[in-house]
This record gives C-alpha cells, structure tokens and sequence, in this order.
C-alpha cells in the first residue's frame, strides 16, 4: 500500500506521516511548502502535478487547506482555489487512479451558526446530523470540499471518509477573549471535556478511516476528545458548567487549584463522538479524565506526538492584535 498525504508541512499532515514513516509504510508527502516530511512541493490546484504525484498511490490523506486564521492574509478566491479546486482536483485524480480510499480532513467549524444556541437555551449536542450552517469562507470552503467527496462517491465509486477534526492546534485561542482569561495549557484542558481533539487521536482516526473507507464507501465522522457530558446535561452546562463538571470529576477542583486554572463558566455545545468510536473502533486516548489524571502524576496532558511537532504558526509575520486577528 502506497499512501499519499497532502499537506505534510502542516500540524497534523507532518505527524501523519512521521507515523507512517516509523510503521515502515510507503508514504509521500505533497505540500507547496518544503519540509523534512514533504517529498513532493507543488499546488494541489496544479492539475498535472497532482496527477503525477497519485501515481502508484492506493490511500489519498487530505489534509492539505487554509485554515480559519488564514482569513486575515488570503482573499476568499484564495478558500475556494485551495480548499475547494484544490480537493476536486485530487478528487478526480484519485478517481482515475482507482485509489482505494481517499480520507479528507474536514472540521467541525463547516457547523458554523448551528452550534450558537440562542439565549437561555441548552448546549448544542453535535452529532453528524446537525445541519452545517458555515458562518464564514473557511466553514463554507470546507463544507463544500464535503459536497465534491459526497459527489465523487455517487458518480464515480471513490470510498471517501470525512473526518470533520475539532481543533488539536497547540497555538493559542483565535479568541481575544480566551486569550485574555486563560492561559493557552488552561484553555485546550477545558476544551478536552467538549471540543478539542490531541493530534496523536487525529492520526490513529485517520489510519483507521483509510483501513474501512473500502468497507464503508462513504461516511462523516466528527473527531474529537470523548465527552464526559450527556444530552441530560445540555441545559446545565450552558447555565455553569463547573458545577456539573464537578459532579463527574469531584478531583477536578483541587488539581486546577493547583495550577491556578479555572473551569469555562458556560458551554454552547458538546461534540459526539460516537459514531466514530462504533463504526471506526477508535479509541481517542486523550480526554478530560486524562488530563486529570496527568495533573496528579505531575505531567504535561499533551501526547507525544502533540509535543514532537509543537507549535507551527499560520503566519509568517506578527500582527498587532495578536496571533489571529480574525473574529473568533
């Protein structure tokens, strides 16, 4: 099996490939940017390039995209050229190939508007049947990568998984506002109990979703951290939510006191994951009882791997208002 990832100069394309590479598989790494992980540096637009690098490939990893801060430096024909053109060009050379499964990476944010509750109601509960509603161009772009892999399954019998990732960076919150009360390794702990995913989960999604994409055919999935919460606590969580942490994890106020941290005072919504852990058998490792557990023994939450790449950036210049000056 030959697999091809796009994006290997990226967060989760580089551990993707890290990992192939240590299990001996044969993998190739296509980015624009060069890196010790990128075999191949070329546009996913270029239609003869991307042709030439699906050659001999029988798994296509699309993780190759511009991301939500990249809004503040790239026009909205610049979403759609990369995230949209760029995928149906993949698309359809993985079709030609006869690739046996081609996995795109995606993002919960194709939700959008549908995850803001209005005022007093409950949390949202996420599943994959939530409606997307994208509320910008990096949502829209995605979502309708979605609807070209949808497509190149129906007309041309290409077995695609989507893997709709919450968020595993390690830079600081595209939030002001979180940025301003919590400090980066407080924030992503609290994001552990109902949206954040660890990478080294990402990547063990990924190589699951390519094992069953030929059994499956076509199938969403929404990755993230396992939630403590329920659907019994929708209306809690969004009225004060350490209460009904507290609840499940007793422990958990005395290993933040320790740290100086604090629980988020409301949730808008709790990411399922269960879909994925029936369908795929994946076992995200990292979880909020985890970080709990990492606290008491007096270690750093984050995997391995999560450490291994550290923090890339999405820019190469610093702006005033801060890393992501993108409304959050």
């Amino acid at each position: 099996m030959s697999i091809l990832v796009t994006g290997s100069a990226g967060h989760l394309g580089e551990v993707i490939v890290r990992t192939l590479r240590q299990q001996g598989q044969r993998v190739s790494g296509l980015d624009i940017k060069p890196s010790p992980f990128t075999d191949r540096v070329g546009s996913i637009t270029d239609p003869e390039f991307v042709g030439a690098t699906m050659q001999g490939a029988s798994v296509v990893m699309h993780t190759a995209t511009l991301h939500k801060p990249h809004m503040v430096t790239h026009s909205m024909q610049d979403f759609i050229d990369t995230n949209v053109t760029g995928t149906l060009r993949l698309l359809e050379a993985a079709a030609a190939a006869r690739v046996q499964a081609f996995i795109y990476t995606s993002t919960t944010s194709v939700f959008g508007n549908a995850l803001t509750p209005a005022a007093g109601e409950p949390a949202v509960w996420v599943t994959e049947e939530l409606q997307p509603l994208p509320r910008n161009i990096y949502g829209t772009s995605k979502w309708m990568a979605e609807q070209l892999c949808e497509l190149f399954f129906r007309s041309r019998q290409l077995p695609v998984i989507i893997l709709r990732t919450s968020r595993f960076f390690p830079e600081q919150d595209d939030n002001a506002a979180i940025r301003a009360q919590f400090e980066a390794a407080n924030a992503q702990a609290n994001e552990l109990a109902y949206r954040r995913l660890d990478i080294e989960d990402a990547v063990s999604a990924h190589l699951l979703a390519a094992a069953a994409a030929k059994r499956i055919g076509f199938a969403r999935y929404i990755l993230s951290a396992t939630s403590p919460f329920t659907q019994l606590d929708l209306q809690a969580v969004r009225e004060h939510a350490p209460s009904v942490l507290q609840r499940k994890f007793p422990a958990y106020v005395r290993h933040y006191a320790g740290q100086g941290w604090r629980f988020f005072d409301s949730l808008d919504r709790i990411y399922v994951n269960e879909r994925a852990r029936r369908e795929l058998g994946w076992r995200p490792r990292v979880d909020f009882g985890y970080v709990l557990e990492c606290l008491e023994a007096g270690r750093d939450f984050r995997s391995t791997l999560a450490l291994q790449i550290g923090s890339k950036g999405y820019h190469d210049r610093v702006f005033e208002r801060g890393p992501y000056p993108v409304p959050a």
